[in-house]
């Protein structure tokens, strides 16, 4: 889609100006090819919830942890998940006993998540997440898009 069309179309849907001119800038780099700037970066954690504190995980993570999150906005973030394990449909190794939700965070860079974390709201509303994990070794990734 051009570009010109889809400003027109996220105009029509109510998008607003900055949230226009971002969604432009993405479709501009993903059109323009992986030579284009710098990527963001996506942090995956498997987390094996206690399945009697999925609850208490859920409602921390939507009422404290991802508006806290999103409160970087314009400083770095870009989306926060939490992702329930439906199905191993293919493949193996399958995630480790217990696993039944993956945390993902994106952001524009790697830089601008260490400031997040270090944030005293991150200190705050994290354990409210972790807490509910039946074992905190859990497998953190961090990837880069390409």
């Amino acid at each position: 889609m051009e570009r010109r069309n889809m400003l027109k179309l996220l105009a029509v849907a109510g998008v607003g100006v900055s949230g226009v001119a971002r969604a432009a800038a993405m479709a501009q780099d993903r059109s323009a090819g992986s030579g284009s700037g710098p990527k963001p970066i996506v942090l995956y954690c498997d987390l094996a919830v206690d399945p009697e504190r999925e609850e208490e995980m859920l409602n921390a993570f939507r009422t404290r942890f991802k508006p806290a999150a999103e409160s970087f906005r314009g400083r770095g973030y870009i989306d926060v998940k939490m992702l329930r394990l439906r199905a191993i449909i293919q493949g193996r190794p399958a995630p480790a006993p217990g696993i039944n939700y993956r945390f993902q965070l994106t952001y524009e860079s790697e830089a601008q998540r260490q400031v997040w974390i270090k944030s005293d709201i991150h200190q705050e509303v994290w354990p409210l997440i972790e807490d509910t994990v039946l074992n905190k070794d859990y497998l953190v990734l961090l990837t880069d898009s390409v």
